[in-house]
């Protein structure tokens, strides 16, 4: 069984989807709409950059999204379909507009702002990340529950055994990224982001972009979804929207969503999208598991191949 997985902020790049773009119509027309809805050239963001720009957190969400979908459609041309979807953090909109849920311009549209509101909820420089390698995720919550102080830090991405993101005020993630050596944690890798993310310091944020999910028109997904916040599959567009509400100030269980879709039957992970990112930790979470990442045109001939396929999607010729 196959699961398309869909990336999140990280796995952007200059340059990203061009070379589809240019390989696939489908995957062009697709950019079009996207630049269409901003009203605004994100293709030429995606292709050229600059990088500092495409790196703002309210143009890197959009972008990953519109190359995500982009890369969907290339897929389902090819008549490619999942079992199951998951998507991290951002890659969970992209996940929801490939099922139906969300229609492509009210996503582009609501993870820009969403990208607004997490940067307007916290000060500039006052918030952090780091990676915490090497230890359990319960020992890292302990070690951030031990020097909080008073101030906000917590894990914010379960990404795979031994590899947990921490976020919080600047100085608790400090404090934690000494209290976790101590610990026992191999590595502390402090992370170049613009806010501290999916920690209760988004809280304001959540309240801002629940207004707007909760506006918009939405149907029930077509494949079932894994969602972040519970790894439990969402059938029902309302149960849908609760999940992504939750999901702006609350942790990403991704090590979770891998072990429910592979007790779910699923032995194929799909990357749609930018990058490899979540290739690499499906594979910390499953060894058996085949992965397979499509972000350029060689990925897509990779993924014919892998399911058989006799009838390659249309292509522009030379």
């Amino acid at each position: 069984m196959i699961a398309f997985v869909f990336p999140g902020q990280g796995s952007q790049y200059v340059g990203m989807g061009k070379a589809l773009v240019e390989a696939f119509p489908v995957c062009r027309e697709t950019l079009e709409q996207a630049d269409d809805a901003l009203g605004e050239p994100l293709s030429r963001l995606c292709f050229q950059g600059p990088a500092d720009e495409l790196m703002l957190t309210a143009n890197t969400q959009p972008a990953v999204l519109a190359v995500s979908v982009a890369t969907y459609r290339i897929l389902t041309a090819a008549g490619v379909k999942p079992s199951l979807m998951a998507g991290h953090s951002l890659g969970e909109y992209s996940a929801h507009v490939a099922a139906g849920t969300l229609s492509f311009a009210d996503a582009l549209r609501t993870v820009r702002r969403r990208g607004l509101y997490m940067q307007e909820a916290v000060p500039v420089g006052t918030g952090a990340m780091a990676a915490i390698l090497g230890l359990g995720a319960e020992i890292v919550a302990q070690a951030c529950a031990e020097v909080a102080e008073g101030d906000i830090v917590s894990p914010a991405n379960l990404n795979a055994p031994g590899q947990v993101v921490i976020a919080g005020t600047r100085d608790a993630v400090a404090r934690a990224a000494v209290r976790t050596k101590e610990l026992g944690a191999r590595r502390v890798v402090p992370l170049p982001v613009s806010a501290p993310f999916h920690c209760a310091l988004m809280a304001p944020a959540q309240v801002r972009l629940e207004a707007e999910l909760r506006g918009l028109v939405i149907s029930d997904p077509r494949v079932p979804i894994i969602a972040n916040v519970d790894a439990r599959a969402k059938l029902d567009g309302v149960a849908s929207i609760d999940a992504l509400v939750r999901q702006v100030s609350s942790p990403v269980l991704w090590d979770s969503v891998v072990r429910k879709l592979s007790s779910s039957g699923i032995d194929t992970y799909v990357e749609v999208g930018p990058g490899t990112v979540l290739s690499g930790l499906v594979k910390k979470i499953d060894r058996h598991a085949v992965t397979l990442s499509v972000g350029d045109p060689e990925g897509v001939t990779a993924l014919e191949t892998l399911v058989g396929k006799h009838s390659p999607v249309d292509k522009i010729d030379g």
